[in-house]
């Protein structure tokens, strides 16, 4: 099962952040997330919730 986030705005976010970091993958989480942010005017709870996913994503050894 996997978690959808709610509103357009942040799986728009969700999907751009990963294609970053495939196409890039040493780029730094924190800086794509802000970058993400300010792209899709996401909220502060928006962006926790973005670095809460992708550090699951990553301690469940998913890419």
């Amino acid at each position: 099962m996997t978690v959808e986030p709610e509103g357009e705005d942040i799986r728009k976010a969700t999907k751009w952040i990963s294609s970053e970091r495939f196409h890039n993958p040493g780029a730094r989480l924190a800086t794509l997330i802000e970058q993400a942010s300010v792209r899709f005017d996401l909220s502060p709870k928006d962006a926790e919730f973005l670095t809460r996913f992708f550090l699951k994503k990553n301690d469940t050894g998913n890419p």
